[in-house]
């Protein structure tokens, strides 16, 4: 599944959000590092829906 993200540019480096998943956000020194960083959000915010599917 593929999330839409907000990229935006500060003076620590790069911050990243997910709107549709409300609290998913992350950061990096660099736009590649802050875009994986946020495939890694990603994933951890979606992982306890991942296992409430398992239990069904």
């Amino acid at each position: 599944m593929r999330y839409r993200v907000v990229l935006r540019h500060s003076e620590e480096g790069y911050s990243v959000s997910c709107p549709s998943l409300p609290g998913c956000w992350s950061q990096g020194a660099t736009e590649a590092e802050a875009l994986e960083n946020i495939r890694a959000a990603i994933r951890e915010y979606l992982a306890p829906v991942e296992e409430f599917r398992e239990l069904l």
